[in-house]
């Protein structure tokens, strides 16, 4: 069997924060309003996935900054600029100082990705909105957003809340924004014992609430609570936006593509359906992980992504759809999100996955929206959407556990030989000898031969369940013959 890919593989085209090391200026953040104290930094996480799940206990975030618009030295034109941070970096050595230089560098234009559509404006959209950064050792960190016109009269400069985290929980974070927000509309100096006291407190484990105390003049005290859904694996992802632009029949083409890593763009007009639908796309994968670049909203300066020769998956804003329509591609899926149409694709994306395992999937998800006409939250949405594709991943893959062969030393070796010829389905079975070949499979099936158990996660629990189902089934097959 030929060796499978290592794991700093994975980034090829995916050290996005490299990309910035000559190509960027290194913007140091503005002076902060009120004096942030220091903070030391502590040891980055490498993280093994696009957007991972946490059992609980790290800090909630690294930075909070806010960004704006301000003239340049020469000309007209406005640049993102860091205006405040918190905390402050201090003591770090050098090569800390340049990594964290070029980490603020980056954040401003992944904020302000419009490129030179920037000028005073009487109406802005107020949007949520994020972004991911992928460093050159494999670490991800994600930018969680909020633009919004500050309040006041005449033209005003839009400006962008980001909160710098490792971790994905998009539905937390959005909660915090919305504090943060209330709190500027008082005064900067109020943010700060809020992002002091989440700072402090531990990311709770799934399910769980963790409580905050602040103050605000004029109302009290206030406790505020954050509540992390019990079924974690989906908290980072809204699917209602990617079901409100595109067909199930559409969604299913998508997945086809991501499976077999092929380059996929999405166009949008809004920073917040670009985002949202970007990484529904990418949960759609779940248990596996995106390994590749992965852009949710890709600046203007970084168009030239969408040329690249390896797999991504990227957001592009629709004003610059002629950009990326001109740009040398090949074998692209490229999605138009505002007019549910596809105005590149391979041709094949219908023929990728089983036919009878297509025909399961678009019945779940049809009865599963049936279900829920009824006003649901999006935990159950999530659950309706998620379900049907975790479901083909157990019928395709779900038995790898028993091909992993493990040697005296307890490392464990996968046969995959073996694991292939173990499906009954032709159909399957020529779809599997072209999936255990991605980097999504490597990886997934690396941690596996590392771990004497299988994870005791809801991939795991679906396997059980299923082959539970298969055991029932058996006796009442014999039993009517």
């Amino acid at each position: 069997m030929p060796e499978r890919p290592k794991k700093m593989e994975r980034q090829a085209g995916g050290g996005i924060l490299s990309r910035f090391r000559k190509r960027l200026p290194l913007h140091r953040a503005g002076p902060p309003q009120d004096n942030l104290g220091e903070v030391v930094k502590e040891p980055e996480r490498a993280l093994e996935n696009c957007l991972p799940n946490f059992a609980g206990g790290q800090h909630f975030f690294e930075y909070l900054l806010v960004v704006s618009l301000k003239k340049k030295h020469s000309g007209e034109d406005y640049e993102p600029r860091i205006i405040y941070q918190f905390p402050k970096r201090e003591n770090l050595l050098r090569g800390q100082q340049e990594e964290e230089e070029r980490l603020l560098g980056a954040i401003p234009l992944f904020c302000f990705p419009d490129g030179n559509e920037r000028a005073p404006l009487t109406e802005c959209p107020r949007e949520t909105f994020s972004f991911v950064l992928t460093n050159v050792d494999g670490s991800r960190k994600i930018g969680y957003c909020r633009r919004l016109l500050p309040a006041g009269r005449g033209p005003r400069l839009p400006r962008v809340y980001c909160i710098i985290s490792c971790i994905g929980c998009f539905g937390l974070f959005s909660k915090i924004l919305d504090e943060v927000e209330k709190r500027h509309q008082i005064s900067m100096a109020i943010i700060y014992p809020f992002m002091q006291g989440l700072r402090e407190a531990a990311f709770p484990a799934p399910g769980k609430t963790v409580t905050l105390k602040s103050f605000i003049p004029d109302s009290g005290t206030e406790f505020i609570s954050l509540t992390r859904p019990l079924d974690s694996h989906l908290e980072h992802v809204d699917f209602r936006p990617l079901m409100r632009c595109l067909s199930f029949e559409q969604i299913l083409q998508i997945f086809a593509s991501a499976v077999l890593e092929r380059r996929i763009i999405f166009l949008a007009e809004g920073l917040s359906t670009l985002s949202q639908c970007i990484h529904a796309t990418a949960a759609l994968l779940y248990p596996f992980s995106w390994a590749h670049t992965y852009i949710p909203v890709v600046p203007e300066s970084l168009l030239g992504t969408v040329c690249c020769p390896t797999p991504f998956m990227v957001g592009v804003q629709m004003r610059f759809r002629q950009e990326v329509l001109d740009s040398p591609m090949e074998e692209v899926l490229l999605v138009n999100l505002c007019e549910g149409t596809f105005l590149m694709s391979v041709g094949d994306e219908k023929d990728i996955l089983p036919p009878k395992l297509q025909d399961d999937i678009l019945e779940s998800l049809g009865q599963g929206i049936k279900e829920s006409q009824t006003p649901a939250a999006s935990e159950q949405i999530n659950e309706h959407v998620s379900r049907p594709f975790v479901q083909f991943f157990v019928k395709t893959v779900g038995h790898y556990a028993s091909y992993i062969k493990r040697e005296a030393n307890g490392q464990g070796r996968f046969q995959e030989r073996a694991f292939c010829k173990a499906l009954t389905s032709k159909a399957n079975r020529r779809f599997v000898k072209k999936f255990v070949k991605t980097q999504l499979f490597s990886l997934f099936i690396q941690e596996a031969e590392k771990s004497k158990n299988p994870p005791a996660d809801y991939f795991q629990k679906k396997i059980l369940e299923y082959e539970e189902q298969k055991k029932q089934k058996k006796p009442k097959e014999k039993t009517v013959k």
